[in-house]
């Protein structure tokens, strides 16, 4: 195939998680003002946890796309919001890790572009890792055939 005839797509975060992120933020800061009762460490430690996952759901919502492809390669999520471009000769390999613990089995989708290692879970593309892969893997076959 020509490598004009891979469309350009791209996955993110759900939308609905980095609004549950802060809302769980502003309940752990909530029950840590409710029960801290004067003690100042339970009060810390429930405010840095807010401010952990408050962090972590601004991050989603300044960064919602975590990965992207076209007939020239992919572009990851880098750092706290940048970006990183790969094209398809740094992609070594394209492979989906299944990890079972505990009866549960997470997938995780990995990106080895030699010198760096990218890994993308469930919800960060709001797509099963293994369809992520396939469209991935079609693109490249598209960019370099």
């Amino acid at each position: 195939m020509h490598p004009q005839s891979t469309p350009a797509r791209q996955w993110r975060v759900p939308a609905v998680l980095p609004v549950a992120k802060l809302v769980a933020a502003l309940v752990l800061v909530a029950l840590g003002l409710l029960f801290a009762a004067g003690d100042r460490v339970q009060l810390v430690l429930a405010g840095l946890a807010a401010a952990v996952l408050a962090g972590w759901g601004v991050r989603d919502l300044v960064a919602p796309v975590r990965l992207a492809v076209d007939a020239e390669g992919v572009t990851v999520i880098q750092g706290f919001a940048g970006r990183r471009r790969l094209p398809w000769p740094a992609v070594e390999a394209i492979r989906v890790e299944r990890r079972t613990r505990r009866g549960l089995t997470a997938e995780t989708l990995e990106i080895d572009a030699g010198e760096s290692l990218h890994l993308f879970g469930r919800y960060d593309l709001d797509a099963p890792p293994e369809e992520v892969a396939e469209v991935l893997r079609a693109a490249r076959a598209d960019g370099t055939g």
